[in-house]
């Protein structure tokens, strides 16, 4: 998990896992056009399936396979999830308009772990308004978010009225990134880790993402 909080108040990282200041920086997003909304962003998915296809540049079977999965655990979450209601108070209280950009793909297993709680937890408070854009249409805006030097994703952005950049977030939580880690330290082949990612997911219920995202969510209330 790779975090920065833009505005002079701390980045984390995955790697150094420690906090520092960061000085005082103003960045302006600018929206795609192409952006989706969720439900948007599901349909489109479902018809590229229709076709044997699937989103972005690179098109095999396996990847259709993938985005398939994908859209079982969007649904599953979809109707499984509920915030916890810390949290949920948390972002309630958020007075002032904001923007959530997420950058995704459909054959991307922990993009479909997490956007269905991103757009759970944005369903709180009607301030906040949710965007979609995929990575491959829109390599400018993700390597502005590089994750040590990889377009990795999910990419979450936090932006205000103003589309001035507070905060993001990705591509998953600092225990998903350690366990994964340790699985590929041990020398376990690719498709072990990602069952066993998705294990951990499952188990884990998004506890640890809401704990992460609650301590992002309350930099809100203090720079809102």
């Amino acid at each position: 998990m790779v975090v920065i909080l833009f505005g002079g108040i701390k980045s984390k990282s995955r790697e150094k896992q420690e906090m520092h200041l960061l000085c005082c920086l103003t960045m302006k997003i600018e929206l795609p056009t192409n952006s989706y909304t969720y439900d948007e962003y599901k349909a489109m998915i479902e018809a590229l399936h229709a076709q044997g296809k699937v989103t972005g540049v690179a098109q095999s079977e396996s990847l259709l396979e993938y985005s398939k999965l994908n859209m079982h655990r969007m649904q599953r979450w979809d109707k499984t999830f509920v915030p916890n209601a810390e949290l949920a108070r948390t972002i309630a209280t958020i007075e002032k308009s904001l923007h959530w950009i997420i950058i995704t793909e459909g054959w991307c297993g922990d993009a479909a772990q997490q956007i269905p709680v991103i757009e759970k937890l944005a369903a709180l408070n009607p301030r906040i308004h949710t965007h979609y854009i995929l990575r491959d249409d829109n390599r400018e805006t993700m390597d502005m978010f590089l994750t040590n030097g990889s377009r990795s994703i999910p990419v979450w952005i936090c932006t205000d009225e103003h589309w001035n950049l507070l905060w993001n977030w990705g591509p998953r939580t600092a225990a998903a990134a350690e366990m994964l880690q340790a699985l590929k330290e041990s020398g376990v082949d690719e498709s072990t880790q990602k069952q066993e990612l998705h294990t951990w997911y499952a188990r884990n219920k998004h506890q640890s993402f809401q704990q992460e995202i609650g301590e992002l969510v309350s930099s809100l209330i203090v720079t809102t």
